[in-house]
């Protein structure tokens, strides 16, 4: 009757169209641009939705954005990586597409004068309140977008935003009655909370050697590159202010704060004469370049180095990649200095020793090991649990969440979702690193608060609608069948 309620929670509320126009209100910073090569071609279809690789890069720099922001700007592209920002990128992609699938079926189209209402009120396009053609330009140029790919990408979602406003279907009073009477529930509770400190594991060589056989080839070395580079520094090149004055005019736009505001000169002033600087030192970048590639110039230094190791751009690992041993690549910013790369060697990955691999085997094993112990003893609690002195709680209801002991507010919610969807009268929940042994030692209906109206109403449409979004895609995802033409979009 009540595990509706584990769903109501606004953290894991579900999106299914690219959020562009938050995007461009958080002031265009242009986090994470992925480099998926050119932007013409198709990187998927879907039903008869073509998917573009100019459609990838700009979904995929909005996530990077959002993430980046989330970790205080400490986002790299190797955590990006593991965090599968490409996959969630692509995934949104598909999703609108099926959607877009579905609108063009049923005819449900937007009009030019609802782009054009919609691209004019957006807020980081305008100046004073209207909408000002140069700002747009500007950005446009920033993202390497062509204004026909952005508005393309708005259009599709205005579609997808007014075909899932023609589904909704408001909540009806049997669900608004049945719904309040649920969140009116309420548990008493005992219960134990472990954790890793409650238990104690022995390591030893000959345990961490037989975890590291049945699985080593997991640990292996990363791929590495043998590499010269001959450095061209332009930190001495020299520049005037009236030059820097200029060059600052002709570039306004680029320099802005966190809020997307142009800084005027003065803030801007050493960026822009860096930038200044990089740009007048390219001749002698592509000089050195040129002298190196006939063995005229000796290599500033000789580097050994993972693959896209920060040491060096992205784009310059970029040319790696493509590259053969013995191979030049053409000068390339790193910092505020150029870099022209010859490839001496390539060391292909290999299965680690286990000496070389230990630390992290050390930690894994640590982590499988806490975790077997703690269910070992979450178990043998939950039997003892009604005889012994746990925690006893008054009762609580997914709405009064206060903090159960031992577990933090976020913790605690967690807890009770799943208790509250749970048929069981006792049992073991785990949450974040912890596990929680409870049995419900009572159970009442509190008074239904006649002032919640709006909110039970707001409750049952959200949880309407995340039902039906849920089940329209799993149709949509029979219908419209994907094809994808290139690897590392899904897993």
């Amino acid at each position: 009757m009540i595990s509706w309620m584990q769903k109501h929670n606004k953290y894991l509320v579900w999106t299914i169209w690219v959020a562009t126009i938050a995007f461009i209100g958080a002031g265009f910073v242009g986090w994470g641009s992925y480099n998926f090569g050119s932007k013409a071609s198709s990187i998927a279809k879907v039903g008869d939705i073509e998917i573009k690789q100019s459609q990838l890069n700009m979904v995929y720099s909005s996530i990077y954005e959002r993430y980046n922001q989330m970790m205080q700007g400490k986002l790299d592209e190797k955590k990006a990586k593991e965090l599968g920002l490409v996959k969630q990128a692509f995934a949104q992609l598909a999703v609108q597409a099926k959607l877009l699938n579905f609108a063009q079926e049923m005819g449900i189209i937007v009009s030019d004068k609802e782009l054009a209402d919609t691209l004019e009120n957006i807020e980081g396009f305008q100046k004073d309140g209207v909408f000002n053609k140069k700002i747009y330009e500007a950005y446009l140029g920033r993202q390497r977008l062509k204004a026909k790919t952005f508005e393309s990408t708005l259009k599709n979602e205005l579609t997808i935003q007014k075909t899932l406003a023609l589904l909704h279907t408001d909540a009806l009073p049997l669900e608004m009655k049945t719904f309040s009477a649920a969140m009116n529930v309420a548990d008493k509770l005992k219960y134990k909370v472990l954790s890793s400190n409650d238990v104690n594991i022995s390591i030893d060589e000959h345990k961490l050697k037989a975890f590291w056989e049945k699985q080593k080839n997991h640990f292996m070395t990363p791929r590495m590159y043998k590499l010269s580079v001959v450095w061209t520094p332009t930190k001495n090149t020299d520049v005037t202010e009236d030059e820097i004055r200029k060059f600052y005019d002709a570039h306004a736009f680029d320099y802005t704060d966190a809020a997307g505001k142009q800084l005027p000169f003065d803030a801007a002033k050493a960026e822009a004469t860096k930038d200044l600087k990089i740009k007048k030192s390219k001749k002698s970048a592509q000089k050195r370049y040129i002298a190196f590639k006939k063995g005229k110039l000796q290599p500033s230094e000789d580097i050994t180095l993972p693959v896209k190791d920060h040491t060096l751009s992205k784009e310059i690992w970029k040319d790696i990649l493509q590259k053969n041993t013995g191979d030049i690549t053409k000068p390339k910013v790193v910092g505020d200095q150029y870099a022209t790369v010859k490839i001496e060697a390539v060391v292909e990955p290999r299965p680690m020793r286990f000496e070389e691999a230990k630390n992290d085997v050390s930690k894994l094993y640590t982590q499988q090991a806490k975790k077997d112990a703690m269910m070992k003893l979450a178990k043998h609690t939950l039997k003892t649990l009604a005889e012994s002195n746990a925690t006893v709680s008054g009762f609580v209801t997914l709405e009064k969440n206060d903090n159960l002991k031992m577990l933090n507010s976020t913790e605690s919610l967690q807890f009770l979702q799943k208790l509250f969807t749970s048929l069981k009268e006792k049992g073991i929940i785990s949450v974040s690193d912890k596990v929680v042994v409870y049995k419900i030692m009572a159970q009442k209906f509190l008074p239904v608060d006649q002032n919640k109206t709006n909110f039970v109403k707001q409750t049952v449409n959200q949880m309407k609608s995340r039902t039906f979004d849920t089940n329209l895609i799993k149709m949509l995802d029979a219908k419209y069948p994907t094809e994808v033409y290139m690897g590392g979009l899904t897993n």
